[in-house]
């Protein structure tokens, strides 16, 4: 057994989402959800937009200031509290980027080139991608190290990032003889059981960059949309199963009955003792009812804070201060355990 100190400090909490298109019922259920759990947990939370890793792609410069309001807007319409958690900008904490740079030199290429989600991204042209997609990975550790998190909330296609982020750094204590700096963050597998799917097909996630609006649920979306989103949802001609083994191979029916039993707070096997044997011609109306009493208040909530976006400045820069201030000596002890000046 080691006989190297263990980390000693706060429990913290640090996630966050890229401000690119709306958020949709996939972030909602999936994350937003847990977030506003995870205040409860007396943990201090730090709740990020990721604009720095927006960039990575092609984005308009006019439009980002924006869209990091409105994803802060639906942070808060979903009830992260700005009074319990840090609510910020990435690019407003110049640490993220000063870390991300000492731990690109600790990380290795064999590691970076083993990340699966830069091949999903880039596929056959990855020659044209950007070097940011690349180390895209290195700053989401130095997201997640520079406030020497101790948990992060990710759904399963980040965990491998997050294991990336505990090698590099185990790494970096061992290469500078520092055991007990960082923690090892633990992953928090965010809305277990709630992966949202696609309405137009039910074997692809819910994804804010798909070309279809029918295939999502905004945050954005009014009463009106909801219902006819989930009406035109895609289905089978089935009616449903009498039991939950009868959703296997039913993709789209099993992704309805699962995003029912999240909104509802239940189990799928719930829905289907409720519905099995009926048609979706009587399901789709009870599923768009509860969507809207559910996300009806949250969009509500997003509409009022956005008509104020002097107050969701006034929030970000208070959230990016403290965030600002928790940053500060870890940056300071790396830069100093490196050997840089000063």
């Amino acid at each position: 057994m080691s006989d190297a100190p263990a980390y000693k400090g706060p429990d913290r909490i640090l996630s966050g989402m890229q401000p690119t298109g709306n958020l949709h019922l996939g972030n909602y259920l999936g994350a937003l959800v847990n977030w506003v759990k995870l205040q409860e947990r007396g943990a201090e939370c730090f709740y990020c937009a990721v604009d720095m890793h927006a960039i990575t792609m092609p984005h308009d410069p006019a439009a980002l200031p924006g869209a990091v309001r409105s994803v802060a807007a639906a942070y808060m319409a979903a009830g992260v509290d700005p009074k319990r958690s840090s609510i910020f900008a990435q690019s407003a904490v110049p640490a993220h980027a000063e870390l991300a740079w000492i731990l690109q030199c600790v990380a290795r290429l064999g590691w970076m080139e083993r990340m699966t989600q830069f091949k999903d991204k880039t596929g056959s042209d990855r020659e044209r991608a950007s070097v940011g997609i690349f180390t895209y990975p290195v700053l989401m550790a130095a997201d997640i190290l520079v406030y020497k998190a101790t948990q992060v909330p990710v759904g399963e296609d980040q965990k491998q990032h997050l294991e990336l982020a505990r090698d590099i750094a185990a790494r970096f204590m061992r290469d500078y003889d520092c055991e007990g700096f960082w923690p090892l963050p633990e992953p928090i597998i965010e809305g277990a059981g709630t992966r949202i799917m696609s309405l137009k097909d039910g074997t692809k996630k819910m994804s804010k960059s798909d070309p279809s609006d029918l295939s999502r649920i905004n945050l954005t979306d009014d009463a009106d949309t909801i219902a006819k989103k989930i009406k035109k949802a895609k289905t089978d001609p089935e009616p449903l199963p009498e039991s939950l083994d009868g959703l296997d191979g039913r993709p789209e029916a099993s992704n309805l009955v699962g995003i029912y039993a999240a909104l509802c707070g239940t189990t799928k096997a719930d829905v289907i003792a409720e519905f099995g044997g009926q048609g979706f011609g009587a399901f789709k109306p009870a599923l768009a009812d509860l969507a809207v009493a559910k996300l009806a208040p949250v969009v509500d909530e997003y509409n009022r804070l956005m008509a104020d976006p002097a107050e969701i400045d006034r929030i970000l820069e208070a959230g990016a201060q403290r965030a600002r201030e928790v940053a500060a000596p870890v940056i300071a002890e790396a830069k100093k355990t490196v050997g840089f000046w000063g």
